[in-house]
C-alpha cells in the first residue's frame, strides 16, 4: 500500500488540490509587464485628469469640479500601490501582495469618504454646480477610457492572483461610474431642473467603494 500514496498525491495535484500558495508562484512575465504598463497609463491619466480638472474648476470657481479633480489623486494612489507591488523582488512576495491589497482597500475607503462628503455638500446646496467645457470633455474622456483599463486589470488580477491589481481595476470602473453620474446629473438638471440626482448617485457609488474596500482588505482566494 506504501506505493499507492505517491500516485494519490499526484492525482490530487492534477485535480487542482495544490498548496494554497502555488497559484501565487506562477506569474507570467508578460502579464506582470502588462499590469505595470496599465498602472503607469492609469497614473499618468489621473495626473492629467486631475490637473486639467483643477485648472478648469479654479478658472470657473467651481467647487464641485475642483473636488472631482482632487479625487483623481486618491484614485491615482491605487496605481502607485500596484506599481510598487510588482517592482523588483516584491513581484513574488506574498507579504508585498497583502500590504498592497490592504493599501488599495484604504484608498477605497478614502475615496468613499471623499465622495460622501461632496454628495452631502451638494444635497445641502453648499457646493457649486457649475460646469465648463474643459471639465465636461475630461469627464467624458474618463467615461470612455476607464472601463477598458478597469476590465483589463481585473482580468490580469485574476490571472496573477493579485487582489491589489483587481482592486485597482475596480477603482478604474468606479472612476468611469463617477464620470457617468456627473454627465447624467448635468443632463437631467438641464432638462428637468432636478439637482439632487447627481449626489444621490454619488452616495450609491460611495457605498460601492466601501464594499469593494472591505473585499480588498479581506483578500480573495486566487485559486
Amino acid at each position: 500500500m506504501a506505493g499507492v500514496e505517491p500516485a494519490e498525491r499526484v492525482d490530487l495535484t492534477r485535480a487542482g488540490h495544490e498548496p494554497e500558495d502555488a497559484c501565487r508562484d506562477v506569474q507570467p512575465p508578460g502579464a506582470v509587464r502588462t499590469v505595470l504598463l496599465l498602472s503607469w497609463v492609469s497614473l499618468l491619466w489621473m495626473v492629467a485628469e486631475g490637473g486639467l480638472g483643477l485648472f478648469a474648476g479654479l478658472r470657473a470657481h467651481s467647487v464641485s469640479l475642483v473636488a472631482w479633480a482632487l479625487g483623481s489623486a486618491i484614485e491615482g494612489l491605487a496605481s502607485v500601490i500596484v506599481i510598487w507591488r510588482f517592482s523588483g523582488s516584491r513581484r513574488l512576495s506574498e507579504t508585498a501582495e497583502l500590504r498592497a491589497q490592504r493599501a488599495v482597500a484604504v484608498s477605497f475607503w478614502l475615496l468613499a469618504v471623499f465622495i460622501t462628503a461632496e454628495a452631502v455638500r451638494a444635497l445641502l446646496g453648499t457646493a457649486s454646480g457649475e460646469a465648463t467645457t474643459l471639465g465636461l470633455v475630461v469627464t467624458a474622456a474618463s467615461l470612455v477610457v476607464m472601463p477598458g483599463l478597469g476590465v483589463a486589470k481585473r482580468r490580469l488580477g485574476a490571472r496573477l492572483g493579485s487582489g491589489a491589481t483587481t482592486g485597482e481595476g475596480t477603482q478604474n470602473l468606479l472612476c468611469a461610474a463617477q464620470a457617468g453620474a456627473v454627465l447624467v446629473g448635468l443632463a437631467v438638471r438641464a432638462l428637468t431642473g432636478i439637482e439632487w440626482l447627481d449626489p444621490v448617485i454619488a452616495l450609491g457609488l460611495a457605498a460601492w467603494s466601501v464594499q469593494e474596500g472591505r473585499e480588498a482588505w479581506e483578500g480573495e482566494d486566487c485559486c
